[in-house]
């Protein structure tokens, strides 16, 4: 079985620090090519892999001040669909833009969705059900409107993250900086329940952060850590007490959350979209309603094992299940069992 798997652009696969569609497509990769599969990633001339590395563009175009993006998104969506025929099996984390060429190839193709950005691309994703093999990364995300093959995980590099039994005596909230992924509202947890708070991530909202949330940062009860790499991010994640997660979104999954239970570390979640898929509450952490009953949970956070936590994440969102699934994706679609 020849794969082709089509990375988004915007970052390296996998990216130096922020971008999680890229870590998801590297994490299946590699997992793929060390079961001996035939892989070719598509994906930025930088990227690090063990698959067949093909490319247009020597970096992604959001760390290259130079480049345009739809340029490049348009030469490295249409490289692929140019050698289609190489391939037995298309496999797009590429968003809507790559279904477009689907009825122009014979390849079959299967497309992680990996969230809507927005109603508005709804539209491209029905036209092309009846050629394209969908599978979502939560049962909370599916659209009423789409047929799907699957629903797979995201999975992680569960040996990238250190188990700690004994945390350190701070929170810590990981991940874009944005209104929709509730900062404002993990630093008002954090100053509830009397805890010192680490804020780390990519800002994603310039506006967001320098009016509301900078003004907060005092270094002392709450830090900035800045958009963290790997090597950051394990320790952050390992040491905190406890990951605050207060989406105001329906988020279809969360890396971070997956992350934080591999490390051992309980995760309170506003209580939306994929969070009870992924938090067991009372168990692996707490789901919640509000920002007071959020810093209600931080009291009782002592109470739950982190051992259990880091058995749940490798047993449900590790690279090795999430392989295991697609594997049995593919071999569904080419067996025309759907």
């Amino acid at each position: 079985m020849k794969i082709a798997i089509l990375s988004p652009v915007a970052w390296r696969t996998p990216p130096h620090k922020y971008g999680p569609w890229e870590q998801v497509a590297s994490n299946l990769t590699e997992q793929l090519v060390s079961r001996g599969l035939d892989v070719t990633l598509f994906a930025t001339g930088d990227s690090a892999t063990t698959a067949n590395l093909v490319s247009v563009c020597r970096k992604g175009y959001a760390e290259d001040a130079d480049a345009d993006a739809k340029v490049n998104e348009c030469l490295h969506i249409s490289l692929l669909m140019e050698r289609a025929g190489e391939y037995d099996i298309i496999h797009n984390h590429f968003d809507f833009l790559p279904l477009t060429y689907s009825r122009l190839i014979a390849t079959p193709m299967i497309t992680t969705i990996h969230g809507f950005s927005s109603p508005r691309i709804v539209p491209v994703y029905k036209k092309y059900n009846d050629r394209v093999h969908y599978v979502s990364i939560s049962n909370s995300d599916r659209h009423p409107d789409l047929e799907y093959l699957s629903t797979v995980y995201n999975g992680i590099a569960t040996q990238q993250f250190t188990y700690r039994a004994v945390p350190a005596d701070y929170l810590l909230f990981f991940g874009r900086i944005h209104p929709e992924k509730g900062t404002l509202e993990a630093i008002e947890i954090a100053k509830r329940s009397g805890k010192k708070i680490i804020i780390a991530g990519l800002i994603q909202d310039q506006l967001y952060f320098t009016t509301r949330i900078q003004p907060l940062i005092d270094h002392e009860q709450v830090v900035y850590a800045g958009n963290c790499g790997p090597a950051e991010r394990d320790e952050l994640l390992g040491g905190a007490l406890a990951l605050l997660h207060p989406i105001l979104f329906n988020e279809p999954f969360g890396l971070s959350v997956a992350e934080a239970m591999c490390s051992g570390t309980p995760v309170i979640a506003f209580n939306k979209g994929s969070m009870p898929e992924l938090v067991v509450d009372n168990k692996t952490g707490f789901l919640v309603e509000s920002v007071s009953e959020a810093a209600s949970a931080v009291e009782r956070v002592k109470e739950l094992d982190r051992k259990h936590c880091r058995e749940w994440a490798v047993k449900m969102f590790s690279k090795e299940t999430m392989a295991d699934r697609y594997a049995d994706a593919y071999l569904e679609v080419l067996n025309n069992t759907r």
